[in-house]
């Protein structure tokens, strides 16, 4: 397992303890991505501590055209990681914001400025730290099956995290991981973007459901909750009009998908609710 690491990206040791920023989408609609985050995290011997005063990481507001309002939330955001820990962030594309937009959202002020490139240079996306720091490898558990995989736009084109998703895939020697022709192209979702342009949305979402449902693939993997719930959102709507009961289309966090396929057979539910995140 060993792909490209980000241009640029200098990787610590493997810390004793990180940060999580669990994103709203995670935190609202799939918590046990998160608790499962914190599982895969505190089985390499990393302490997890969970800043409870986090909120938005702004992207909504600085891609809707409303940087006063982002940098405000960004402001809320770079108070909170006092300590020189790395942030892990499974979701690449609010890991973007804070990585590749902090910054500039704070060029103005020389101290904000200093402060959100000294976070900046601190988060990582899950996938990319599993692969570049944890070095993560842990033997499959799980019975064979075929899946395929979607990266956001902001993980892969700001992230690079296609590349260590996959990589983490592909060490999972049950997982047949079949390529859809859409790999590249975007969701629909892109935050504000499938309230603002609904029918663009729905549009593009549909052309991705269908790129996947080709392939075969008896689920969807994705490191993005929001892509996630757009694309299986989609297909569970299209299954309700066609009267179909069995989801056409069912879809899995990454961190729940490894964590799953990678613990021996037994109560994994129990120890995932029992994480010590602090």
């Amino acid at each position: 397992m060993s792909p490209t690491a980000t241009a640029g990206r200098q990787y610590p040791p493997k810390p004793t303890d990180v940060y999580l920023f669990a994103t709203c989408l995670v935190d609202q609609f799939a918590p046990q991505a998160g608790l499962d985050t914190v599982n895969l995290l505190e089985r390499e011997g990393i302490r997890v501590h969970y800043a409870e005063a986090q909120t938005c990481c702004g992207q909504p507001a600085y891609s809707s055209g409303y940087p006063e309002e982002a940098r405000s939330v960004a402001l809320a955001q770079l108070n909170l990681f006092v300590e020189p820990w790395p942030v892990v962030v499974p979701s690449g594309s609010c890991g973007g914001m804070m990585r590749s937009h902090y910054p500039h959202l704070f060029a103005a002020d020389p101290e904000l400025h200093a402060k959100a490139v000294a976070l900046a240079e601190r988060v990582f996306e899950l996938s990319e730290f599993l692969v570049h720091v944890v070095n993560f490898n842990h033997p499959d558990q799980g019975e064979p099956c075929t899946i395929a995989l979607h990266t956001s736009c902001h993980a892969r084109r700001q992230m690079g995290a296609h590349e260590t998703s996959s990589a983490l895939l592909d060490s999972l020697g049950q997982v047949n991981v079949v390529e859809q022709a859409r790999i590249e192209e975007c969701c629909g979702f892109g935050g504000t973007f499938a309230l603002l342009y609904a029918d663009i949305s729905e549009a593009i979402v549909t052309d991705k459901v269908a790129a996947i449902k080709a392939t075969g693939a008896s689920c969807v993997v994705s490191a993005d909750c929001g892509c996630l719930l757009n694309i299986t959102g989609r297909a569970a709507k299209q299954d309700e009009l066609a009267g179909r009961k069995t989801p056409s289309l069912p879809g899995e966090h990454l961190a729940s998908f490894l964590w799953n396929r990678t613990q021996p057979a037994r109560d994994t539910v129990s120890d995932a609710t029992s994480g010590s995140a602090t």
